[in-house]
């Protein structure tokens, strides 16, 4: 998961954000294989460059395989919610944190190859403790385990403040297209997105695709 590029002529440009998709937590496998085929199907519209996997208690770890093929066939990274123990089973890409002494903890085990992300930031001290910590990239604006999310004008925000003065990418949380539009236009790295694909994954995920190409040609 890399910054946008500049163009030749060393006029810094970005590039629109690829998108991180959040996959909803499910224990059916019935439910996990069309979550599965959801991914393919919205990775035929847009550009997918992270999915996070979130394994359940008590379920399986097996059970999250379809998902994990299903984002390694639309060449996206495999990030394993909270477990980095699972990073290596499952032959995933990187865990995901939402605590800071997990991941200050479980950010060397995943090196050389593997992401480590940073979640659950509800202040920027965190956000820059968990740079401190090893993050590869910061996540603001996720809705928690009761589906809970700040305020989006404190999203965009700590998004921009970020994307002004550090170095590790940042991906902000949208739940609507304006939303998208807004998290764009200050600088987020990446695009964090779970009902706008998984709702209609198709349909969700070519608006998406038709939305970040006019951002694009209006920059």
């Amino acid at each position: 998961m890399a910054r946008s590029s500049t163009r030749s002529d060393s006029t810094p440009t970005r590039l629109a954000p690829r998108l991180y998709v959040l996959v909803p937590a499910l224990a059916d496998p019935a439910g996990i294989a069309a979550q599965a085929e959801a991914l393919r199907q919205a990775a035929q519209e847009v550009d997918i460059a992270a999915v996070l996997l979130r394994p359940l208690d008590g379920a399986a770890a097996q059970a999250l395989g379809p998902l994990l093929d299903a984002s390694h066939a639309i060449g996206a990274a495999g990030i394993v919610d909270g477990n980095p123990a699972l990073v290596a089973t499952l032959g995933a890409d990187g865990a995901h944190f939402d605590e800071a002494a997990a991941l200050k903890s479980a950010a060397p085990t995943l090196r050389p190859d593997g992401i480590a992300g940073a979640g659950g930031l509800r202040t920027k001290h965190d956000a820059m403790t968990a740079a401190e910590n090893g993050a590869d990239y910061v996540m603001f604006g996720e809705p928690d385990a009761e589906g809970r999310r700040p305020p989006f004008e404190v999203t965009l925000e700590r998004t921009e403040w970020w994307a002004q003065l550090f170095e590790p990418p940042c991906v902000g949380y949208a739940r609507t297209l304006d939303e998208v539009a807004a998290l764009v236009a200050v600088g987020a790295d990446f695009v964090a997105v779970d009902t706008l694909v998984f709702e209609a994954p198709r349909d969700g995920a070519r608006a998406l695709a038709e939305r970040l190409a006019a951002i694009g040609e209006a920059s």
